[in-house]
């Protein structure tokens, strides 16, 4: 084992599906510090394009970035970009909505968006990806979830359900490709600042209800989860598969609970 270069990532091709913004164009900028070519991909071209223009690749120890447009629940679209990307060593997925309300307000309009984007879109992009890593025998995605798989609370059903089923979408995955070399990980992040999460942060006393439920008692930068993605991608996880790595501050270790004077 080569440790000095454990997280290098030269000469790799990895595909940051949602990396216009936010926890994608962070892992982005990490996987091209890292020595990786990155396939920038999101439906916002114009923010992949800026994402690549601060992904600082080029220099002698760095990798490159592109910019292409893709729409996730185009399935036709995918299989495109599939043929026109090549062969991928890695494939990350950070795309997600969410839609705030109780379940006995939800409409079926919202429940399908919400699903459709944080569960068939997965469906679609491993349908494609995974079998020619199959093929090569070597192949790591990384699939973003959510501290929400685990805990939930009011307003949060349907993106905590599809959260929860991502997790076991990728573990089977993993047990199904895994003899043959692909590996499926979850990313499970806390509170998070990035645009899904405005309308919390819009709300003074709902931000700090959030930063005080974590051990850390704040919420997590966009960057900080970079991380997770460049070790999961790496070949410091060759032996890790069907795992989620939760990235919370210690919400689901301390539950937000009270801490009483004793």
């Amino acid at each position: 084992m080569d440790y000095a270069n454990l997280f290098r990532l030269d000469g790799r091709r990895v595909a940051v599906v949602g990396g216009a913004g936010g926890i994608g164009r962070e892992a982005v900028r990490a996987l091209v510090a890292q020595g990786a070519d990155v396939v920038v991909a999101d439906r916002d071209e114009k923010g992949a394009e800026e994402t690549v223009a601060l992904s600082g690749g080029g220099t002698d120890r760095s990798g490159t970035a592109s910019a292409c447009a893709l729409d996730v629940l185009d399935p036709d679209a995918i299989r495109a970009a599939a043929d026109a990307w090549g062969p991928l060593d890695g494939l990350v997925v950070t795309v997600g909505a969410n839609v705030r309300k109780r379940v006995a307000d939800y409409t079926l309009d919202e429940f399908d968006r919400v699903i459709a984007l944080n569960l068939r879109a997965y469906l679609s992009l491993v349908q494609t990806f995974a079998p020619g890593m199959a093929e090569r025998g070597r192949g790591s995605v990384v699939g973003f979830a959510s501290m929400r798989a685990f805990q939930v609370e009011p307003g949060q059903s349907v993106y905590a359900a599809s959260k929860a089923g991502l997790v076991q979408f990728l573990r089977t995955a993993a047990a199904e490709w895994g003899p043959r070399g692909v590996r499926f990980n979850a990313v499970a992040p806390g509170v998070v600042r990035t645009p899904l999460t405005d309308q919390i942060a819009a709300d003074p006393a709902w931000y700090d209800a959030y930063a005080q439920a974590s051990a850390l008692k704040r919420w997590a930068r966009a960057d900080e989860l970079a991380g997770a993605v460049a070790y999961l991608v790496s070949d410091a996880s060759t032996y890790v598969t069907g795992s989620v790595l939760t990235v919370d501050g210690g919400w689901t270790a301390v539950d937000g609970r009270f801490d009483p004077a004793l």
